[in-house]
């Protein structure tokens, strides 16, 4: 059974309860998943997963330091990421405020790795973005975005 794990950072609680609404959705599809907060996961580490969720507050558009931190290490284990499954989610204080920006910064050091990252028309298009505190909708869209995360998961381990 493939395996993921969710990493994240959270100064508040958003980012966390948004990365804990995806674990439930793992667990409601019976799918193989491990919560971590980016500081207790340890980079090598990284090469026992088949996927990632990651989970990034909004700084200044782009992702947090300790986020940064995990894929500057990260570095030691190029291309032995390479065909895992990626995917993103970020909360942001306000519209336009760089939250897009900050979840393309994650995606693109996934590419740099090799990484399989899937687009999505039906929720946030890059990842999920909560402006401030996870709402229904977003709820909602973590939901969806676990769901085809798994789908593709199990199409890309066979």
């Amino acid at each position: 059974m493939p395996k993921t794990a969710i990493i994240y950072d959270s100064v508040g609680d958003n980012v966390k309860r948004m990365a804990e609404m995806i674990l439930i959705e793992f667990q409601t599809q019976n799918a193989a998943c491990e919560l971590f907060s980016v500081t207790e996961f340890p980079v090598d580490a990284l090469t026992g997963y088949d996927g990632f969720f990651i989970g990034t507050p909004n700084y200044f558009g782009g992702m947090s330091n300790r986020i940064k931190k995990l894929i500057d290490e990260s570095v030691k284990h190029y291309k032995k990421l390479d065909g895992k499954l990626g995917a993103v989610f970020c909360s942001t204080g306000i519209i336009g405020g760089g939250g897009e920006t900050a979840i393309m910064d994650v995606i693109k050091a996934m590419l740099i790795h090799g990484m399989v990252v899937q687009g999505s028309p039906v929720t946030g298009h890059y990842g999920v973005l909560a402006i401030g505190k996870p709402d229904v909708r977003v709820e909602k869209e973590l939901r969806v975005a676990a769901q085809r995360f798994i789908a593709l998961l199990h199409k890309l381990v066979r």
